[in-house]
């Protein structure tokens, strides 16, 4: 009996890796108008009703990106998590805005989802012969993740399944489950992406309690990776955001102390850095010195700054370069994991290296900790800051009103201008672009804080000039309504 599902799995996994996999799940269809996905997480039994909740097309902090600019045909390409008519079902859509044009077509629905579950959204990323890659992601393992990659460079009306791999102990198998991707095409050399994996049987006491592990893995195609390599394995797990400069990829986390019978993830904290220049072969802290993966200790020569010793909760939004490649990262800290007043303030920082040491400098503060925002460090040295700091209509839950910060003496002190206000419902996870092209700077999705509702999905310019993309659409192509 053994043997024989032995037999089948190998069976199995050849029949994957020849190619011949189940391409029903890719539909390509045209939909006509874009429409956010409603997601909410852990109810609250209290006025808030949620932990976090709203419209989420564009969530989480953990994925990225989804969107990218090309300058080869001067269109950002973007994806993100929609819905049909009713609401009930994730779809993964793709599309574009022309920068020519002012323009943007009827999105394309790559596959349902089958899930409303917003941790499933996709990213995307263009290789160097300019492919789309679509990374369908999953929460843990009770979904199946999917890559799919254009038929066409530069197009998005038809994708195809691909029967991506990953090495396993020295053998073949199918890369079919990944968590929290984030997708980096690094020059002449391929694909780094950074992702998590849930480890069960690893926390002392709590064997059913998942871990998460934060990992990553390389390809020179796209289609074969290696073994999955950790980066971080402390206690309950971690959540990284990443950043790119060259060919330096570089990674910021967190961690999950182990708590007994409550998730450790709900009490995130620390500060820590790392990065790699030579594509996954050697990690190093902001100092430049080498460190053994993965790390283990609380206490590791990654550690920007000891957030426990305060009491004090860490949620990491975004990491960006300066001129001469040092990381400056954007978070956010609080007091607790529930939504209302008793957490506050969410306070926003940056936190930046100077060469010699990390300088830890606050923008503002909001009023959730699920306020994200993207942090974008300009060619003339300003740095600028997008997110939902602005207290909105459902006030205390995820997102609010979007407010533009700008700093040019490097976070010091800022400026703000408010982008959106008196909105129907929240705003919530404005996202940078990969090569930010300034007409579509950033790229966002509303929604209502405490109850389902429709989502609809903005973006907004260098200028802060908002545009709202158009729920239905009469023709193929239509330029976005100026709302702001």
């Amino acid at each position: 009996m053994i043997r024989i599902c032995v037999l089948l799995v190998l069976c199995c996994r050849a029949f994957l890796c020849a190619g011949n996999i189940d391409t029903s799940i890719t539909l390509n269809q045209v939909v006509n108008g874009y429409r956010g996905i409603w997601y909410s997480n852990q109810p609250s039994g209290d006025e808030y009703v949620y932990k976090y909740s709203g419209g989420l097309g564009t969530y989480p902090a953990n994925h990225y990106p989804f969107s990218v600019y090309s300058p080869e045909v001067n269109k950002t390409f973007f994806c993100y998590g929609g819905t049909d008519a009713a609401g009930k079902t994730l779809l993964h859509m793709v599309s574009y805005f022309d920068h020519k044009t002012g323009k943007v077509p009827r999105p394309t629905l790559v596959l349902d989802k089958k899930t409303n579950d917003a941790h499933d959204n996709p990213v995307l990323n263009i290789d160097q012969q300019g492919y789309l890659w679509l990374f369908s992601t999953s929460h843990g393992t009770s979904t199946v993740s999917y890559v799919h990659k254009s038929k066409k460079p530069y197009d998005i009306s038809e994708f195809e399944r691909v029967p991506a791999t990953k090495q396993v102990n020295g053998t073949t198998w199918p890369l079919d489950n990944f968590s929290y991707l984030q997708a980096w095409v690094v020059p002449d050399s391929g694909f780094l992406n950074l992702f998590t994996h849930y480890d069960r049987k690893v926390i002392p006491g709590q064997p059913s309690k998942p871990r998460r592990t934060i990992s990553y893995m390389k390809s020179k195609d796209g289609l074969s990776y290696g073994e999955w390599m950790d980066i971080a394995a402390i206690e309950e797990g971690h959540y990284q955001t990443s950043g790119q400069w060259g060919k330096k990829l570089a990674t910021s986390f967190n961690y999950h102390p182990i708590k007994p019978k409550e998730n450790g993830l709900n009490y995130r904290t620390n500060l820590y850095y790392l990065e790699t220049s030579d594509f996954g072969n050697s990690w190093q802290n902001a100092k430049g010195e080498t460190v053994s993966l993965p790390v283990a200790a609380i206490d590791n020569p990654a550690l920007v700054k000891d957030y426990a010793a305060e009491g004090k909760l860490v949620y990491i939004n975004d990491l960006a370069f300066t001129a001469e490649g040092h990381p400056v990262i954007l978070y956010i800290t609080s007091t607790s994991y529930e939504a209302g007043p008793k957490s506050g303030p969410q306070e926003w920082f940056t936190a930046a290296f100077t060469g010699t040491e990390w300088q830890i400098s606050k923008i503002t503060e909001s009023d959730n900790n699920y306020d994200m925002g993207s942090l974008y460090i300009e060619s003339d040295g300003s740095w600028v800051v997008v997110g939902p700091t602005a207290t909105g209509p459902q006030a205390y839950n995820t997102g609010g009103e979007i407010v533009q910060w700008e700093s040019n003496d490097a976070g010091q002190t800022w400026r703000a201008k408010q982008l959106t206000s008196s909105s129907l419902y929240n705003h919530c996870y404005p996202r940078k672009p990969v090569r930010t092209h300034p007409d579509f700077y950033a790229f966002w999705a509303d929604g209502h804080g405490r109850q389902p509702s429709e989502s609809r999905l903005y973006f907004s310019d260098r200028e802060g000039r908002v545009y709202q993309l158009p729920v239905k659409m009469k023709k193929n192509q239509v330029k976005p309504r100026r709302i702001r």
